[in-house]
């Protein structure tokens, strides 16, 4: 029973924890190339804005497309700040530089979504969706149409570019710190009455819950870890556009949740490496002319993923054929041979 639990509980810090100290052993050793970095910073960002905006949308059961506008929040304003700290604090490099930019992008970010979430979330639905969206393109066009002087204007923003030897084992540690809150946060009373609210919102509020004070709650913490997340990747690509947070963005975060499945945290994790692995690939194997066949792959992709898990027709298939059914069978299996042997 306390191996269950255990399993239960912490499965998810043991996989990310193991799958960093690979990645740090093949980094020491040389047996990653510089890509296979990039790919596990790529992954660790993706895992973040899953797990955090599975948070809005698995648990709290809202429908949010903005998530990119808060990850470009952070991405501008993290960025412009290591711009501006580096040659002061050690260099592009350096740590305190890293961390006080994670934290004031990501603590600007959760206040826009405080600001936001404040009337938006009164919405439910396509309305808050509508919202949402429309706050993420606004935030592109502002920081498009500002003084180039500022970030960068249409060029984009030129941000420091940490360590690729070790940039990967930071976003790994946001990631896990990521884990932390959103698992601490929904095993609690509040969240409790977070699902509650996804439930039934009306039985909810007649229980005497405090809808707006956990819509908030879960938005803000949202939106702050999709602002470290933002700031992750302005060091990843060494420079931000806003063309690159565009509604497409938001809606591929959304898919990563959506396939991992509503309200699981270990789902959204699997789903985010996979599909930046997947795309990682296309990216590498289709270049020239071929590079607009990317999205078109992705896309059917995507669509086969979706139609095997939510299809009426394969659901005996998915029941038999599933992992935890393919597991239990194989204990059996090695149950009853020990039986016969005995």
């Amino acid at each position: 029973m306390r191996t269950k639990n255990f399993l239960k509980n912490y499965a998810n810090y043991v996989a990310v924890a193991l799958f960093l100290i690979i990645a740090v052993v093949m980094s020491l050793t040389g047996m990653a190339k510089m890509n296979d970095l990039l790919l596990f910073e790529k992954i660790a960002i993706a895992a973040v804005l899953a797990v955090s905006l599975s948070m809005v949308v698995g648990f709290l059961g809202e429908l949010s497309l903005g998530h990119a506008g808060f990850m470009c929040v952070g991405a501008f304003l993290g960025g412009k700040l290591a711009s501006l700290l580096a040659p002061k604090l050690g260099g592009e490099s350096s740590i305190p530089v890293l961390v006080i930019s994670l934290l004031v992008g990501g603590l600007v970010a959760a206040l826009f979504g405080f600001i936001i979430g404040l009337p938006a979330l009164r919405l439910r639905g396509d309305y808050l969706a509508i919202v949402t969206l429309a706050f993420g393109e606004i935030v592109r066009a502002v920081i498009m149409n500002l003084p180039s002087g500022l970030f960068g204007g249409t060029l984009g923003l030129k941000t420091p570019r940490f360590d690729k030897k070790t940039l990967f084992i930071f976003a790994f540690l946001v990631l896990l710190a990521c884990l932390a809150v959103t698992q601490n946060l929904i095993k609690s009373k509040h969240g409790r009455a977070i699902t509650s609210i996804r439930d039934n919102e009306i039985a909810a509020r007649a229980m005497g819950i405090d809808i707006t004070k956990y819509k908030l709650l879960v938005f803000t913490i949202s939106s702050f870890f999709a602002g470290m997340a933002g700031v992750l990747y302005s060091y990843t690509m060494s420079s931000v556009n806003s063309a690159n947070f565009d509604y497409n963005y938001s809606i591929e975060i959304l898919v990563m949740v959506v396939l991992g499945g509503m309200g699981s945290i270990n789902g959204s994790l699997i789903a985010a490496a996979l599909i930046t692995f997947i795309r990682n690939i296309l990216q590498l194997k289709l270049e020239g002319d071929l590079a607009v066949l990317q999205d078109l792959l992705f896309a059917v992709i995507l669509i086969v993923v979706v139609i095997y898990r939510n299809a009426p027709s394969l659901k005996n298939f998915r029941e038999k054929y599933n992992i935890k059914a393919l597991w239990a069978a194989s204990k059996k299996k090695k149950a009853d041979k020990g039986k016969k042997e005995a």
